[in-house]
């Protein structure tokens, strides 16, 4: 789209707008002084540290879940008097005080004692010319924990072997999917999120029949 800007806009029910991103700019979101990364005691990191933390909203934050006490003093929290929001991201914060996503922590995947985060891996996925969307999620495997699996709606004819070469020039070797799921059509909410579950469970079938 030559001539236009493209604008990503950061944020969850919990906490509303936590941040905006441009095309202008690479994968840092620009964000207020209501919105931190907060460690796992609660402090703020350090820029330009590359520690990963929790990301945070303060000020005008809801009271708290309906009728779930359990999820709420999860997400809710109090720092030094003040209330936070934490509804599950995991970022870290650059020099210039921008915040870089990893993606949501309950979705990431321990694969041979590495974290992993499915947001990322799919980006790589598709910027490949034959790929017209992905989902990425583990399956449990015996030796790593967890493996990484690529359920891709492709758009053209697809190899696991191409697919992996072509992420390897953009992600780290642990993060590069093991195995590859084609399906006719990956499956997302109105909103476009896609459904993990199905990925999930697509994957568990596939790799569990014996021509996988």
């Amino acid at each position: 789209l030559p001539g236009k800007l493209l604008i990503d806009g950061l944020g969850a029910s919990e906490t509303g707008q936590l941040g905006r991103m441009s095309s202008a700019q690479s994968k840092q979101f620009s964000v207020n002084d209501e919105t931190a990364v907060l460690d796992d005691a609660l402090r703020p990191v350090v820029p330009g540290s590359g520690q990963l933390g929790r990301l945070a909203r303060r000020g005008h934050v809801p009271l708290g879940y309906y009728k779930d006490p359990a999820k709420s003093a999860a997400t809710f929290l109090e720092v030094d008097g003040e209330r936070w929001a934490l509804p599950g991201d995991v970022a870290t914060v650059e020099s210039d005080g921008s915040i870089r996503l990893s993606g949501r922590g309950s979705l990431s995947i321990n694969s041979g004692g590495e974290k992993v985060y499915p947001e990322e891996v799919e980006a790589a996925l598709k910027a490949h010319p034959a790929v017209l969307d992905a989902v990425v999620v583990g399956v449990p495997d015996p030796r790593w924990g967890e493996r990484v699996v690529a359920v891709v709606q492709p758009r053209a004819a697809l190899a696991l072997g191409d697919l992996r070469r072509h992420c390897r020039t953009r992600l780290a070797s642990f993060k590069v999917p093991r195995d590859l799921v084609c399906v006719d059509e990956v499956l997302r909410s109105p909103a476009g999120k896609a459904d993990y579950r199905w990925a999930r469970e697509v994957a568990r079938r596939a790799l569990a029949a014996p021509e996988a």
